[in-house]
């Protein structure tokens, strides 16, 4: 089955997605940075970010400055050799310097490649030399890690910035006042740096650089961020997306949302910019709206609710643990959550409770929708009005092709409502991965991006995922899909989280294995097994079960099924 957003036929209530969309689905073929160029043009003034609650002192960006500002630092970044074609490292957690160093680097015709700034050496190290930078932009307090790397790699530079230089000149002030409480945040906020002659400040090029001009690209072929995968399942890859394939997906998120206001919406990006998920989802669609982008470095609860009773949030892009942790906190009762109008929650399944007792308290819409690096990453969504389908991320995105295929045979076209491999086809599939050759085999010979998802649609092309295909159990020659294994657990009181795997089994192959963490004395082993007895076929039922105070998780809060699995191999090689 072939399903697009295009075709409303019967269902009215979609009558309004997407509006004003050319039949053939084109979008603009520009530079990224047109989206900031255009957001300055129509709305100089207007607060393009804000930096709420850095160290308790907020700080505000018009869209004229922040222009200005990419400007001045593409400048001072050609200055020191980034040219087209080069790659830069943005080593940052949600800040202004990292939009700010975003665009600047593809103003120059090079390539971002972001970082998660609390990564390993190790990590970084494989990061920067696999990609090739040649220049990193950092926080202060990793600039050691960073430069510790560098004899390993390409960088010859390394651009250093500082929490504080986020903060405006009065802000800046207020920190400097000689208040103990005032002068320990300041402290934190700030971290020496080494003596070391490949260190440049952020501030001094941006002083010093001479505005840039954009430089000539092609937004179909040139790439403009290199992408590392979350490395939920092998060692993550660098998905070549294109500045083509970012603008798409900024316009489908726009166009989903057909009530958006530009210049008038504001966003709270908690979800971090140098995950694929934040960069199109907060940092991107709200650019493209003209919006104000309100930053927030880590999720942390206080921080959360000061950011909405300051900045009256209308879009919330998110993950299931951020809801829920919000809807579950005694506090929520004392903040007003009514200017949040739109939630799209995505990286792991979404709890009807949670859905069903955030929108009661805010009056808002919170949908689920479905993604993947290799897609920019959005490709499909619940409608915001309408009927839902409990369960379902919802259909394509305007543009996207999706239907459902034989995982063993990609050619082979799955019955409606069977499970089958998730395809996808549109513009905001990736290039492909960097540094290899030819067509990546996720990729078919007519351009179908294969997601790895196992999920059915119905005969409406609502989509329903899964589980991941490389997740699946084999036992016995029966399949058996963690997911389903999780919800049973998952719906026990007093377990907050739990992840399945599969490990081996001299007789079956594959047993299931649940990791469960719990409040203490709530659920013990032979109750867990019990609960799943009740509720799913004998095959399916765990043969082990640990617990544990904590799970090992992705930047976005997915349980690492990989690490859990190498640790029952590295025990079995041990025994």
């Amino acid at each position: 089955m072939i399903t697009t957003v295009a075709g409303y036929d019967d269902r009215p209530w979609l009558a309004a997605y997407p509006p004003d969309v050319p039949a053939d689905h084109d979008f603009p073929q520009v530079p990224l940075t047109r989206l900031l160029d255009d957001a300055a043009e129509a709305f100089p003034g207007a607060v393009a970010i804000s930096t709420f609650a850095v160290a308790s002192v907020g700080s505000r960006m018009t869209y004229r400055a922040l222009r200005d500002a990419v400007d001045r630092l593409a400048g001072g970044l050609a200055g020191l050799g980034v040219g087209t074609g080069e790659r830069v490292a943005i080593v940052l957690p949600n800040c202004p310097q990292y939009v700010i160093a975003f665009f600047a680097v593809l103003r120059l015709g090079a390539t971002v490649v972001p970082c998660n700034p609390v990564a390993s050496a190790d990590e970084l190290r494989a990061q920067l030399s696999d990609s090739g930078a040649i220049a990193v932009v950092c926080l202060d307090r990793v600039a050691s890690t960073v430069l510790g790397v560098r004899r390993d790699t390409a960088v010859r530079t390394v651009v250093v910035t500082s929490l504080v230089d986020s903060l405006s000149p009065s802000a800046r002030g207020r920190l400097q006042v000689p208040l103990p409480s005032i002068r320990a945040r300041r402290a934190r906020l700030v971290a020496e740096v080494p003596d070391d002659p490949a260190v440049v400040r952020f501030r001094t090029l941006i002083r010093g650089g001479r505005p840039a001009p954009q430089a000539p690209i092609d937004p179909a072929r040139d790439v403009a961020v290199l992408q590392y995968t979350g490395g939920t399942t092998g060692e993550p890859k660098a998905a070549m997306l294109s500045h083509a394939n970012l603008v798409a997906n900024s316009y489908q998120m726009r166009l989903w949302m057909p009530d958006a206001m530009p210049g008038r919406e504001v966003t709270l990006a908690v979800l971090p910019l140098f995950h694929v998920y934040g960069l199109t989802l907060c940092m991107l669609t709200t650019v493209l709206l003209a919006g104000r982008l309100v930053l927030v470095p880590r999720f942390d609860l206080d921080a959360v609710f000061a950011v909405i009773d300051e900045e009256r949030p209308t879009l919330f892009p998110g993950v299931p643990p951020i809801y829920q942790a919000l809807v579950d906190s005694p506090r929520i009762r004392r903040h007003d959550l009514k200017s949040i109008r739109v939630c799209v929650s995505g990286a792991m399944k979404l709890s009807p409770d949670t859905q069903e007792r955030f929108e009661r308290v805010t009056g808002g819409r919170l949908v689920e929708g479905y993604g993947m690096t290799e897609a920019s990453p959005a490709t499909h969504c619940a409608p915001l009005a309408g009927p839902r389908k409990t369960g379902s991320v919802g259909l394509p995105l305007t543009g996207t092709l999706a239907r459902i295929v034989d995982p063993e045979d990609p050619g082979r076209l799955m019955p409606v409502g069977e499970t089958g491999e998730l395809a996808v086809k549109g513009p905001q599939v990736f290039l492909g991965y960097w540094g290899e050759t030819g067509e990546p085999d996720v990729l078919t010979a007519d351009g179908w991006l294969l997601t790895g998802d196992l999920g059915y649609m119905d005969d409406a092309g609502w989509l329903t995922i899964v589980d991941r295909k490389k997740d699946l159990i084999i036992a016995g020659g029966f399949n058996i899909y963690p997911a389903e294994v999780e919800q049973v657990i998952l719906a026990m009181p007093g377990v907050t989280e739990c992840c399945v795997i599969g490990v081996p089994d001299r007789y079956r192959g594959e047993t299931v294995k649940a990791y469960v963490v719990a409040q203490p004395g709530t659920v013990t082993e032979d109750e867990v097994l019990a609960h799943c007895a009740a509720a799913l076929t004998a095959y399916k039922v765990p043969k082990q079960v640990e617990f544990r105070s904590e799970l090992p998780h992705t930047v976005v809060g997915k349980a690492l099924r990989r690490m859990l699995l190498a640790e029952e191999l590295a025990k079995g090689e041990a025994t």
